[in-house]
């Protein structure tokens, strides 16, 4: 489920790029939950840091 989210995410970032004014917040809010679906997924799997990479 995690690389099917994250193609998903993947798309709704090309489909933001395209859009209009009228579609950007629907694709926007899309988007949103879609990382957030990620995140939680990498939280639960312990694959989530919190810490910055640096």
């Amino acid at each position: 489920m995690t690389i099917a989210t994250e193609i998903q995410v993947e798309e709704l970032r090309a489909e933001l790029r395209n859009a209009d004014a009228a579609e950007r917040r629907q694709i926007e809010v899309e988007l949103e939950l879609a990382q957030a679906e990620l995140a939680a997924t990498a939280e639960q799997e312990g694959t989530f840091d919190p810490a910055p990479p640096f």
